[in-house]
């Protein structure tokens, strides 16, 4: 990954939060290359975890940090799920490219949603109180760093099974 540098050559936090931010989405979109749809809805652990679930659950993610946090709009009107479990569920219509299309999507919103955002800017729409969009960049960046290596085991794991 290339260092983001400000006017005056100087590194860039924001830019480097933004773009690590951006390559882990990218992972864990990518992670579902090449599987099948019975692949990619496959349950290898005991919780609802599935790599198609863990990008469903990364939909989530966002409009939660992105959307709820920054508009203050409850998740009944976004339309999500009221809890974390709920969003590895996969539907019926859930497809590959369906939740790849929704994921793809959802990550330009949430990058014009905080565009013009500082880092100390803070929001009010979490449960948790007033936050600082470090500490929401953090936190995302954290979350699908995790969810990359969940995604990298199952995939694994299918794999060896081909």
């Amino acid at each position: 990954m290339a260092q983001h540098t400000d006017p005056s050559g100087t590194p860039s936090l924001r830019g480097n939060l933004d773009a690590l931010i951006d390559q882990h989405r990218a992972m864990l979109h990518d992670s579902l290359d090449g599987l099948t749809e019975e692949e990619a809805r496959r349950r290898l652990v005991p919780s609802l975890t599935t790599p198609l679930g863990l990008l469903k659950h990364a939909v989530f993610v966002e409009k939660v940090w992105f959307d709820e946090a920054v508009t203050c709009r409850s998740r009944d009107e976004i339309g999500i799920p009221r809890t974390v479990d709920e969003s590895f569920l996969i539907g019926e219509d859930d497809t590959v490219a369906s939740v790849r299309a929704e994921h793809r999507a959802v990550c330009e919103a949430s990058r014009a949603a905080v565009a013009s955002l500082g880092l100390e800017e803070v929001v009010h729409g979490n449960r948790r109180g007033p936050l600082p969009l470090s500490w929401i960049l953090l936190h995302v960046l954290r979350e699908l760093a995790q969810h990359c290596g969940h995604a990298d085991i199952l995939r694994e794991q299918i794999l060896a099974t081909r």
